[in-house]
Parts: structure tokens; sequence; C-alpha cells
């Protein structure tokens, strides 16, 4: 089934509900938003020429127009291949060349960089901006009926931002969207028609991908004047839409509560947030429940399982009687309804509860291979099993506790020590606002802990009273062996922390 038929069957019972916002004006309805689709999408086959299975490129700053293009791509039976928009020229050069995509979406400064890429790769024959005349005029005309789509039809070419080498695609198929949509319903909350999600994370990831629920059961798609990410902006939106929800990173969660604007600001139409993308710290849910109250969820996923590995739900947020309530929130919840999780060792060998190995996950979520990458493929997905490169352990109750990716483990003195083990404590001292844990390299022991801290006020804690800290908290040989004090950590367009990054600093 072609994953556009969530939007072909909701502009049918539900034509006249708003669909899609920029700001606070509604700018298309769900019978505008198909009908506009269909027809960019006969015009995409028949004006510009692709055929079933071509990719199109959406190199795009959040904006509205992206639902429609994306939607009309599907519609037409091509596949999409969503792109950061604030990645550099080279970066959008490499995707645009490997992914073969003959055509690009683009906002209007992004267009201006990228119409040179026309001369300099063979197959990019157009980039259109979304605010040119000849993008409206390819919105009128006959729409085109919904193109048939088996299951197994790459429908989104997602590429990975891996800290290393270049980006792989992960080929996402339509059963893979369905699947993760109907997970979703399944395991982490209920959605109404008029429900509305703000966008103030990059459409063409995570936020993008927690919109397809909403097209199902005719949510609106919110999109910022600003674009982004603004807590004061993003305050008064929750305050004009009844029923707000969200994707955010757990930096962005912690930029919220934390914004002089959130003090005198009405949250009352808050539905819910659901975070992921990287970890979000005990201390730093529980100071968000207490904010907001528990109207969090929780997803771990890789653009590998688009949104679904294991989940924390509402309900389980919600449950301040669980005797074990702290490890809980600390986790990243239970597989999901959707696919079985599991832990292997080095040798691809189940480890017992408790045990501390690579977290591997197999269902229909799970992306068919790499783009044009069969090396990659084979060994990501070796034994059936998508081997995701985080390291976790899994819990009697079946609650994954994620310690950190395989290469951010550190090894001192033969000993595994996990970062985020030691981040969770220094996150609880009242002077740290944000911390990253690091391995430096010791001519002895291999390795050392070393700790990068934002601290919460002008005057950083002293070093001698985080290390006595740690030390009532955590055995002698986890604790850092050196603190640097920064007034931010450096952190991707998605708001991963970049440990790379880190690392240069200490010359490792």
């Amino acid at each position: 089934m072609n994953i556009a038929k969530l939007l072909e069957r909701t502009a049918k019972t539900y034509p006249d509900l708003p669909a899609l916002a920029h700001g606070a004006e509604i700018t298309a309805n769900y019978r505008q938003f198909a009908d506009e689709a269909a027809k960019l999408a006969q015009n995409l086959r028949n004006r510009a020429g692709l055929e079933v299975g071509d990719r199109v490129a959406l190199i795009m700053k959040n904006h509205p127009e992206y639902w429609k293009a994306l939607f009309a791509v599907w519609h037409a039976g091509l596949v999409a291949v969503p792109v950061n928009a604030k990645l550099h020229i080279s970066e959008f050069e490499y995707i645009l060349e490997n992914s073969d995509s003959r055509l690009a979406f683009a906002t209007a400064e992004l267009a201006d960089q990228l119409a040179p890429l026309t001369r300099s790769i063979a197959g990019l024959e157009q980039v259109l901006s979304i605010h040119d005349d000849e993008y409206e005029a390819m919105k009128s005309g006959d729409p085109l009926p919904l193109q048939d789509a088996e299951p197994d039809d790459l429908a989104w070419l997602f590429y990975t931002s891996g800290t290393t080498g270049k980006p792989k695609g992960a080929m996402i198929s339509h059963r893979n969207l369905q699947t993760a949509v109907l997970s979703y319903f399944a395991d982490i909350t209920s959605l109404e028609p008029g429900d509305a999600v703000i966008h103030a994370a990059p459409q063409t990831h995570g936020s993008g991908l927690y919109g397809l629920p909403l097209v199902a059961k005719a949510g609106i798609q919110v999109t910022p004047l600003s674009g982004g990410f603004d807590p004061a902006e993003t305050l008064d939106l929750i305050a004009h839409y009844p029923n707000s929800c969200f994707f955010f990173a757990p930096t962005m969660v912690h930029r919220l509560i934390g914004s002089p604007a959130f003090a005198s600001a009405d949250t009352s139409n808050l539905k819910l947030i659901v975070y992921g993308g990287g970890p979000m710290y005990e201390a730093d849910i529980r100071h968000a429940i207490d904010a907001v109250g528990p109207k969090f969820a929780q997803i771990y996923g890789q653009g590998e399982a688009p949104m679904t590995i294991t989940g924390l739900s509402t309900s389980l947020i919600r449950d301040e009687t669980h005797p074990r309530r702290s490890d809980i929130l600390a986790s990243v919840g239970t597989e999901r309804t959707d696919v079985e999780v599991d832990i292997f060792d080095e040798d691809d060998n189940p480890l017992p509860i408790g045990e501390v190995g690579e977290i591997v996950v197999r269902g229909d979520v799970v992306m068919q291979g790499y783009w044009k990458n069969p090396e990659a493929t084979a060994e990501t997905l070796r034994g059936g099993w998508l081997h995701t490169g985080d390291m976790g352990c899994l819990d009697e109750d079946g609650f994954l506790t994620l310690k950190d990716r395989s290469k951010d483990m550190i090894i001192s003195g033969g000993t595994n020590i996990y970062p985020r083990e030691i981040e969770e404590v220094l996150l609880t001292h009242s002077g740290v606002a944000e911390i990253s844990v690091v391995g430096r390299l010791h001519p002895d022991w291999g390795e050392e802990v070393v700790a990068f801290v934002v601290p919460e006020e002008k005057t950083a804690p002293s070093t001698d009273e985080l290390d006595r800290f740690c030390l009532s908290h955590m055995a002698r040989f986890k604790r850092p062996k050196e603190y640097f004090f920064l007034p931010e950590l450096p952190k991707n367009n998605y708001g991963k922390v970049l440990k790379t990054e880190l690392r240069e600093k200490l010359n490792v």
C-alpha cells in the first residue's frame, strides 16, 4: 500500500478540517492539501518526466509546502530523499549524486545554492524552489490517481548523520513507514482529529516522521514562522493550538522549560512532547514533569528503524507508584509491539538479562538495507538483525537502558566504563546544566575519563566539589580525572552532542 493513502483517506473523511498551518495561520484544509499534492504528482510525472521509483530530494527548511511536496512524491510513485537543510553544500552534492536524485525541491535560499549542481551532477535535472511561479503552476491541472505501490517498494531514502565516513542512505519502504505509524498508535499515544503537531524540529527528520500519524488522524501540521525552534515562539503556538504535540530532542525540552518566557506561559493546551534522538537523563525528565506535568513519551529508534525500537509511553511516565520508577525514567522503555529487541555480545550471541552489549532489533520497521552499499548492509543486517551500534542492557521487566554508542565506551585498565552512567550522576548536581563524558588516551591505563561541563550559573562549581560529588555516588575508577567548562556543548542539527568534536579538543 502506498503510504500516501494516509492523506487520500483522511481528505475524504475530514475534507474541511485544517491540515497545514504557518504560525497561527491555517494555509490548507485536508481537501486542499490532498488536491494540490495530487496535481503536483501529475506534473512530476508528466511535466518533469519522472518515472516510478525515481528519487526526489527535499532540501527544505521547515515550511508548510514541505508536506505537499512530500506527499506528491509518494502519490506519484516516487521516492523521497529528505535532506537536512543545515548541511554544507558539499554534503548536499554528495547526497544528491549518491541517491541519483533527478529533481530537488528547495526553499528559496537553498535553491540558489543548489542550482549550480544541475551542471555538476549528471542525473540532477532540476532544482525547484517552492517559492517560484513554476512550483505554483505545478500545483494546477488534473490530479494524478494515487499510484499503486508494493509494500517493499522504496518510499524514503534517509541519509544517516554518521560522525565518521560518508552518510549512508537507509532504504525505508512503504511497509516500514506504515509499520512505524501503526506502532505509534499501539505503544505511544492516541490522536484525535484537530490535534496539532508543531514542527520546531526538522521536518526532514524525526519531527516529519511524527507528522505521519497526525495525517492519519486528521491533525494539523504547524510550521513556526521562524522555521525552527524558538522557545518563546513555541510557547505562543502552544497557547494558540489546543492539543499541541511535539517531537523534541532532549536538549529542546531543557531549553523550553529553561526559557525566560516559560514562567509566564500558558501551557494548558500542551498534549504531548515525544522526545528522542538522544538520551534524556533521569534528572531532566523529572524536572520537565514537574514543570508541565506527565505529558511526555519517549521513543528510541534510528533512521534504519524509524521511530520504532523501544518506547516509554505516557502511562508509564505518569505512574508515580511504580516501585522501579527511577529505573524506568532512566530507561528508553520496552520493545515496541512490532519488533523484537535483544542484546548481543561481540560474536552475536544473546547476552543474559542485565549484561551490557550491542542492541539489536528485527521486525517489519527495519530498513531494507543501505542504498548502493551492499558491504555496509551485510554488516549491519547480519543474521537478520539490525545491529544498532548502541550499547545497552535489558532488565527482568523488559526495560532497555542505553549505555552508549559502542565507539563511546571507555576502556580504562581493561574495565568498561559507560559515560552515560557518569553523566546521569553529574547532572543531578545543582551546578551542572549539561554534561558530556569522553575518554582520553592514557599511557598506562589505555583511556581515562574526562568531563565537559556546561555550568548552571556563570560561576562554575569547582573541580574539587564535582570530584567529591562523584566519589559519593560512584566507584572511584569511574570519576572524571579532569573537568573542562564550556558555555555550550557542540551539537549536530538534531541536538545530539558531538563527542567527536569534544575528543578533538583533547587531541585524541
